[in-house]
């Protein structure tokens, strides 16, 4: 049994990943041109754009960053020099979680050992992810403190999922949902929601006695919507869609990182953890999924059911202190603009209405979302 050594971190540092597809500049549909985008990109961002396990995906990593200012400056820096590159191979960036109509039966998987192996485990439900998400990582200084803030921070991630779904549309049609890739996701053995664990020995039992089974081939296997990260000395918020341009996933990430340092300054007062019953964070994740920032949300205080417009002006109001603590308050206030219009899958949705094009909502977004050159030089 091996011994999982958690690499600790500054505190409240953050790294942001941004997966995001690859599209076709002339038929907007997805294409497996990932390689090809990693054959030309410059050496200074070659290590920070990294292949999915589809070939029609990419990830964008941010180094780590003390503020979300760097960090917004860091990704407009890359996303710039990707743009540069997709527009050299007659390709777009896609910032939706599932595409509108391309289908995943027809997409190709990274011609690597880990996503083959991972695809002769879990055959048809790995095949299927063709799925973009945004995760969000917060340094923390120890295993124990990251493993009550994943606890903790479980009763929030609906709240996340509403503000950024992106994912209405699979092969083609309508699923009625909001977010269809969470659903996606929860196929999979060791995705959705985690368990809840006392502190960092039980989390090192479980992921060993996962291994030792043969139940995952290694611990990158776990794809819970939160997770301590042992190499980065982090938690890993994942269960956000990917939202449809930079500002908002920024304003988002700097939610988590606001709410990762709210829950570590309550641990360290030894605040009692309020025991929010599971089976209520599937409820509101459910209802995120399915309606997005229309969903009435079950507060579980007081078990009265909220918009998601409400939730949002109470949290940011308790945030604020951390945020300016942080140097993030512009960012965090955003996040009631977000809550207050449609969602990113509503924007879909209205295009194919006004339309009844399906491709005009691929070439309309990816309009939308690409980074201006006067923009990244601020």
């Amino acid at each position: 049994m091996s011994k999982l050594v958690f690499t600790s971190n500054d505190a409240f540092t953050v790294g942001i990943e941004l997966e995001l597809g690859l599209v076709d500049s002339q038929t907007m549909a997805l294409s497996s041109s990932v390689q090809r985008l990693l054959d030309a990109a410059p050496a200074e961002i070659a290590s920070r754009i990294k292949p999915e396990l589809m070939q029609c995906c990419l990830e964008i990593n941010t180094e780590v960053c003390t503020t979300m200012a760097e960090a917004e400056s860091d990704l407009r820096r890359k996303l710039l020099a990707v743009q540069g590159l997709t527009d050299d191979l007659g390709l777009r960036l896609w910032w939706g979680s599932t595409h509108p109509f391309s289908h995943w039966c027809d997409q190709k998987v990274t011609q690597n050992e880990r996503y083959l192996n991972l695809v002769d485990l879990l055959q048809e439900m790995a095949r299927r992810l063709v799925t973009n998400g945004l995760h969000v990582h917060v340094g923390v200084e120890s295993g124990d403190k990251a493993v009550m803030i994943c606890d903790r921070i479980m009763q929030y991630l609906p709240l996340l999922l509403a503000l950024s779904t992106s994912s209405p549309y699979w092969e083609g049609r309508d699923t009625g949902l909001a977010s269809h890739r969470s659903k996606i996701m929860e196929g999979l053995p060791t995705a959705g929601l985690p368990p809840l664990m006392r502190n960092w020995s039980e989390y090192v039992w479980l992921v060993n006695h996962m291994v030792d089974t043969g139940f995952i081939n290694t611990i990158r296997e776990i794809w819970w919507d939160v997770r301590p990260h042992h190499n980065f000395g982090t938690v890993e918020v994942r269960v956000c869609d990917m939202p449809g341009n930079l500002e908002d996933a920024m304003t988002i990430s700097a939610m988590i990182q606001c709410l990762v340092k709210q829950l570590s300054d309550e641990i360290d007062h030894g605040a009692y953890q309020h025991d929010c019953h599971p089976m209520m964070v599937r409820q509101n994740k459910w209802r995120a999924c399915r309606f997005g920032s229309d969903a009435k949300l079950v507060n579980s205080y007081t078990y009265q059911v909220e918009s998601v417009s409400t939730v949002v002006a109470r949290l940011v109001e308790r945030l604020m202190a951390p945020a300016i603590e942080l140097g993030c308050e512009q960012y965090l206030l955003r996040a009631q603009d977000i809550a207050d219009r449609p969602t990113w899958s509503d924007r879909q949705r209205l295009i194919l209405q006004e339309t009844g094009d399906p491709t005009e909502i691929v070439r309309q977004m990816t309009e939308q979302s690409r980074i201006e050159t006067s923009a990244a030089a601020e």
